[in-house]
């Protein structure tokens, strides 16, 4: 039996707005479908918890999140990257993620640091005098992207725009975001894309191509087995196995050849330069996919160019490519596999959730990335022309002085060890050393032995290390709950958690991520595990529905329901905070056990002020808390606020028998009309078996499709429906019936807007 599924969107338009509810059961008795698939599963529990504002996902009346990505993690976690708008503006540092499992139970949440946004969307300075301003900001430009508006996030939000330049400082390349105040005309803020290797320094597959593995003559690791493209009788060094991923020239076009042998061995050869690049990003993706399960430098199966050739004694990340420059003397290509692996790990840290952030300490946390995924591939190498250690840069010798720096020791060259106050003030590489620091102490450990180096502690404790590719695992996953806002404490927190869910019923690597953050001076968190049992009890709490609609002096009801997320039941007391003037708030009962629900009625009075609120529910348990926000529209007969939200519905597919689906949502408090609007977009094998109907609270079916001899695969159009006689109250339907026999396709979207 073949399965179909469909999934659906809704959003307030003219005419009647709506809110999603609970799916109802096909009209037609079937058996049972199957579970869903564990992403899908993970993926719907996480949009119910960002709809709903689950712990710290709140958000004002006016902010919505979308799901940006979805990332399998170990451990069966899956972690969904959200961004906030307002008022449908991008919020920029308002990111959030929820952590779900593949039984489809929240696990965890995040969000960036932000205070409440209240701004106006109403700019007073004009796209064309932001893009002046922020085309000063570089001595040397090349390009200046179109000014978006957006909301800057953090202590004081503000509406700004955000424009790209692109060009150079007076010592390196740069794609710069800046950020000017809509309002003043003000530089509020300013991003550079660009990741240098060191401070202090200078400035796809055609259709008929091939993979063949070509012979490459390394400086760095000797010959080497590289995958490049032929087409034809001409090769080139592309990967077409690795979406994104080729070497060339700086500034010139990917290099290629009549034959597929690669460089001379010399490190004044730039082909050479490049068959080290690719044998090392080829060895990152596999050390990804073996150790991290993840799916290319995006994680999405997709890398990014490199060149080398760069003048300068460096090497860099733009946002979208690599480049590697020589050593200070000239006679190396700043290419060996700790640097090509640092530089694609900047990639990485940009496509975790929370993107590259800014600041200091988020930047000493991005270099620290890098350098730890050069290890990472280092290891998985295994080569014996390039051992793999701790040190940064050690073949390269940039300017003639070894190692640029010492994960076991940052302070062999001048960087912190320890973890303290100053770390968000120092400069991104040196700030690097913390987390390097901790890295190779939860790898390794203080003393390893074996002619590792020794690494001291800040508190002079003993560790002991658990290895680098378990590491490595607690690191990466412990990085897929980034955002925007990333600091060593919230990095610490969430390798804690990391730590339990990759290694369930050991407490060996919780106890020696914790015994290496303590070794680097990273002070405890609050809300992080207190064991490697993960903290106790513990339960998730949904709200359904997350929102209603009221008019003043009447109620809304909605149920709270509990889970039991690990050990045992424990007592809840539930509470509500946020409540418009003269409303109240009762639950039936105020007291349950973990695992039960109770019902939340919100009364209105009639001197409640009309307008959308956000009501917290705080569920209060003996070992820990957790909030739920509800979106309460009170006298929304002249305004109806507008509302996204969506879920996934599964209907099986049956041999010669109609099937049926339905949506339920809840209408605001305003009446129907004679041209109320019905959005759909569906894929599927044949459209024309489709019927769809629009049913009123009282029953009534609006039909706005019928069957048909003749249909295209997808349905992308507008229904008109006259409503007039219905009030929008209650709970409507959106059903979808295929009225013919089997069908080998799917449904895989509709959107509803009405």
């Amino acid at each position: 039996m073949t399965h179909r599924g469909f999934r659906t969107g809704l959003a307030a338009a003219a005419g009647l707005a709506m809110t999603l509810a609970v799916p109802v059961a096909p009209a037609t008795a079937a058996p049972q479908a199957p579970p869903a698939a564990p992403d899908v599963a993970a993926a719907r529990a996480a949009d119910q918890a960002a709809v709903a504002g689950l712990d710290a996902l709140k958000r004002g009346p006016a902010e919505a999140f979308q799901r940006v990505a979805l990332t399998a993690g170990g451990g069966g976690l899956f972690y969904g990257a959200y961004q906030r708008t307002y008022s449908g503006l991008r919020v920029v540092g308002g990111d959030a993620v929820v952590v779900a499992d593949g039984a489809g139970r929240v696990r965890g949440t995040s969000a960036a640091e932000t205070a409440p946004i209240t701004v106006g969307t109403q700019a007073l300075v004009d796209a064309a005098k932001a893009a002046a301003t922020a085309r000063a900001q570089l001595p040397t430009v090349d390009s200046v992207s179109t000014p978006e508006k957006v909301v800057l996030a953090g202590a004081t939000p503000k509406l700004a725009y955000e424009v790209v330049v692109s060009g150079h400082t007076a010592t390196a390349p740069s794609n710069l975001h800046v950020f000017v105040d809509a309002a003043t005309g003000a530089v509020l803020d300013k991003r550079d894309d660009v990741r240098t290797f060191a401070s202090g320094a200078k400035g796809q597959a055609r259709p008929d191509s091939v993979e063949v593995a070509g012979t490459g003559n390394s400086f760095y690791v000797g010959n080497v087995s590289i995958d490049t493209t032929q087409s034809g009788s001409t090769y080139t060094m592309r990967d077409p196995g690795r979406t994104g991923i080729s070497c060339g020239r700086e500034g010139g076009s990917v290099y290629s050849g009549p034959d597929n042998d690669w460089g001379n061995g010399s490190g004044t050869d730039l082909e050479t330069g490049c068959v080290d690049v690719l044998y090392s990003v080829q060895t990152e993706w596999k050390m990804l996919a073996d150790w991290l399960g993840r799916n290319g430098i995006n994680g999405s199966g997709t890398g990014y160019p490199a060149s080398v050739g760069l003048s300068d004694v460096n090497a860099y990340w733009n946002g979208s490519s690599t480049h590697f420059g020589h050593s200070q003397d000239n006679k190396r290509q700043a290419t060996s596999m700790d640097v090509v692996g640092h530089e694609f790990g900047h990639g990485i840290f940009q496509f975790t959730p929370g993107g590259a952030g800014s600041g200091n300490e988020n930047g000493g946390l991005n270099e620290s990335t890098g350098d730890i995924f050069g290890a990472l591939t280092e290891a998985y190498a295994g080569n014996a022309k390039d051992t793999p250690d701790y040190e940064v840069g050690e073949g390269v010798n940039l300017v003639g002085q070894g190692p640029i720096r010492y994960m076991y020791q940052p302070s062999k060259v001048g960087d912190p060890n320890c973890y303290s106050s100053s770390i968000p003030s120092t400069e991104v590489h040196a700030a690097a050393g913390p987390q390097n620091h901790w890295f190779y102490l939860l790898a390794e450990g203080s003393n390893p032995g074996g002619g590792k180096p020794s690494s001291p502690t800040c508190n002079n404790s003993s560790v002991t290390g658990i290895g680098i590719q378990k590491a490595g695992k607690i690191f990466y996953n412990g990085l897929l709950k980034k955002t925007s806002s990333w600091n060593h404490k919230a990095a610490r927190k969430a390798t804690l958690e990391a730590a339990i869910a990759l290694f369930p019923g050991s407490c060996t690597e919780y106890t020696a991520t914790k015994a290496a953050w303590d070794a680097v001076s990273v002070p405890a968190v609050s809300g992080e595990p207190a064991s490697c049992s993960g903290g106790g009890p513990d339960f998730s709490v949904a709200l359904n529905p997350a929102s209603g609609s009221v008019q003043p002096g009447a109620s809304a009801t909605t149920t709270v329901s509990t889970a039991i997320t690990s050990g045992a039941a424990q007592s809840i007391t539930l509470s509500a905070s946020g409540l418009p003037a003269g409303a109240t708030a009762t639950f039936s009962p105020a007291t349950i056990s973990s695992g039960g629900s109770s019902t939340l009625t919100i009364a209105t009075s009639s001197s409640t002020p009309t307008g959308t609120f956000p009501v917290t529910v705080t569920a209060d348990g003996a070992s820990t808390d957790h909030t739920v926000q509800y979106t309460l529209s009170v006298g929304t007969t002249s305004s109806c606020a507008p509302v996204t939200n969506s879920t996934r519905l599964d209907i099986p597919d049956y041999p010669g028998t109609a099937v049926s689906s339905t949506v339920t949502v809840s209408g605001c408090a305003r009446n129907a009309s004679g041209t109320t609007k019905v959005e759909v977009h569906i894929t599927h094998t044949y459209s024309g078996d489709l019927v769809l109907d629009l049913v009123a609270p009282d029953g009534t079916a609006y039909r706005m499709k019928n069957s048909s001899s003749t249909s295209t695969p997808d349905i992308n159009t507008t229904y008109t429906v006259n409503a007039a006689t219905e009030a929008a109250n209650g709970a409507w339907q959106l059903r979808i019936r295929d009225a013919g026999p089997a069908d080998t396709g799917y449904l895989s979207s509709w959107t509803l807007t009405v």
